[in-house]
């Protein structure tokens, strides 16, 4: 007999009796609310507010075009593994009505618990209150209240949104990781979660020009810097071994310079579709892309192409070797300068992000005078692009440009050169090269990386203060925290997954989270709950010995039911 209008179907019923008989047996949320990396800010749990996700369930947004986006982001990573539909609508007053709703709200009085929550478009505060946490939780800040009628993510940017929507996805059981149906109790633990982050850069660098990665590659790790709400990636694009991204007023960057790769390999690069492509995706996703061109020195690659580049204006060989300092470009030669306006001109048309990094580092056989003249015009150059110039610490003894980044990689905290370039006005990305640089290896027998600046564990990554980590330099002329992995050992995806993991939410708490929250066996248990999403997902990671990983994580069973469409925008 045919069903009466309105009437569920079977399967409605079915999803419905087994949501049904999961709250009967289990009726606690697997996780408490504190269970994030990075840490939030303030937690208040509520044990009698539990949620659990329904088969029914809509996800209502703010109709902003953003604010909508990352609802869709959201749906498509709740879709695979509980097998909803979860559509995604949009209201002039987003409520979750037994759903989720994610609302944009820049003027919102977020009180709780009798402190002040400003979600205002402008800063990061460091003015910590009694308790340990900012009362203005900024551009990227986000208020999560989970309660037995829903999930409301508030913040004042679509940003902020995507942030409280990483948190959310962790709140969730292990299990959601999984890219098909299984048979799970979606269960969240209530409360409140108000959060925003310590630092305005969050970042990890990518070397694409020792071994060359492909685009998918690249993506791949941008949701890894995602879920840990880091929001930029460095790409070191040139190098002796490899130049990386397409030049049309310079074609032979690529078709020669770009055929090399430590070790002999094909190498490659990127056309200028595929350098957007990953602009365009990690815009998507809150991240900006920071490219480096190396300068004047890891120039082999380009002298290879380009001869006239090089100081006796002959050709080296390609090199596919590790050495560093031996190459550089002529800098009495003013075609120098016209290679570098036309690089750096259309490396920036491409780029939408305010950031430029030239590099400038281990330029050994360019010195005093001669150095800090070139990088003086490129930093002028960059300037003259309407972009801000970053560059490795080496830059400090150059005249100070205004708003002027410089990247600290050094291993010990003393650096009276750096100092000196902070009180001229510059701003610090902190990556000393004995915490924060995840090609080091995690032991003697990690199968791949370096040991010169020590070996670096979990701990050793997570247990140091980037605003404090360099004598003399006040926290706030530190712009935020940057982990690089350079790329000489590293030859695939599963190579790079092994080097960031578990050590790069280890380096995104520093990031993000207050100091107030540091604590290493607290952290340690957190980050142990991240192994089994990994596992569930199919994502490499080192299983640290100091980390108590689950002994047994269990995957629930696999539902036979039709695959959401879950296609990344």
């Amino acid at each position: 007999m045919p069903l009466s209008a309105g009437e569920p179907d079977a399967a409605t019923l079915a999803r419905t009796a087994e949501q049904t008989a999961g709250a009967l047996l289990a009726p606690a949320a697997p996780h408490r609310l504190a269970d994030v990396v990075p840490a939030p800010q303030h937690v208040q749990p509520n044990p009698t507010a539990d949620w659990v996700l329904p088969a029914e369930a809509v996800i209502v947004s703010s109709a902003d075009p953003a604010a909508l986006a990352v609802a869709e982001q959201l749906a498509q990573l709740l879709r695979p593994a509980t097998g909803y539909p979860l559509p995604v609508t949009d209201a002039t007053t987003p409520e979750p009505a037994g759903g989720i709703a994610l609302v944009l709200d820049d003027s919102a009085d977020l009180d709780a618990e009798g402190y002040s929550a400003d979600l205002g478009a402008e800063g990061y505060s460091a003015d910590l209150g009694a308790e340990g946490y900012s009362a203005d939780l900024g551009a990227e800040g986000y208020r999560l209240d989970i309660a037995t009628d829903g999930v409301r993510v508030t913040a004042a940017t679509a940003a902020g949104l995507f942030h409280g929507v990483q948190t959310l996805r962790q709140l969730f059981p292990a299990a959601i990781e999984s890219p098909s149906p299984v048979t799970e109790r979606w269960a969240l633990p209530g409360g409140t979660i108000t959060d925003a982050p310590r630092f305005p850069y969050r970042g990890a660098m990518l070397d694409v020009a020792r071994h060359f990665f492909t685009v998918e590659d690249v993506l791949r790790v941008v949701d890894h810097l995602a879920r840990y709400k880091l929001n930029h990636l460095h790409l070191h694009l040139t190098d002796d071994q490899g130049w990386r991204i397409a030049v049309d007023s310079w074609p032979k960057l690529t078709t020669v310079g770009g055929t090399t790769e430590v070790g002999g390999g094909p190498g490659g690069h990127y056309t200028k579709a595929d350098y957007q492509r990953i602009v365009s995706y990690a815009a998507a996703r809150h991240i900006t892309v920071v490219p480096e061109i190396d300068l004047p020195g890891h120039t082999n690659s380009a002298l290879v192409a380009y001869p006239e580049l090089a100081p006796d204006k002959i050709a080296p060989p390609p090199y596919t070797g590790t050495e560093v300092g031996f190459s550089y470009v002529d800098p009495a030669d003013e075609r120098t300068y016209d290679f570098v306006a036309d690089v750096l001109g259309e490396v920036a048309a491409l780029t939408p992000g305010p950031w430029l990094h030239i590099g400038g580092d281990e330029a050994f056989k360019v010195k005093g005078e001669v150095y800090t003249g070139f990088v003086e015009r490129v930093q002028r150059i960059v300037a003259d692009l309407g972009k801000t110039v970053v560059g490795w610490h080496q830059l400090a003894p150059a005249a100070h440009l205004d708003g002027r980044v410089l990247q600290w990689w050094g291993t010990n905290g003393e650096d009276p050169t750096t100092v000196a370039a902070v009180r001229r006005g510059a701003r610090l990305i902190v990556s000393p090269g004995n915490h924060a640089y995840l090609d080091m290896k995690y032991a003697p027998d990690t199968p791949i990386g370096h040991d010169w600046a020590g070996l670096i564990d979990v701990r050793k990554a997570y247990d140091w203060d980037p605003g404090t980590h360099i004598a003399d330099v006040p926290a706030e002329a530190v712009l935020g925290v940057e982990a690089p992995l350079w790329t000489e050992s590293v030859t695939s995806l599963a190579d790079i997954e092994l080097l960031l993991l578990p050590r790069l939410p280890a380096i995104a708490e520093l990031g993000w989270s207050t100091r107030a929250t540091h604590d290493w066996a607290d952290f340690r248990d957190r980050l142990a709950g991240q192994g089994p999403r990994w596992t569930t997902a199919g994502i490499t990671f080192h299983r640290a010995p100091e980390i108590p990983w689950p002994t047994a994580p269990t995957i629930p069973t696999q539902r036979n039911m039709p695959q959401t469409d879950t296609t990344t925008p």
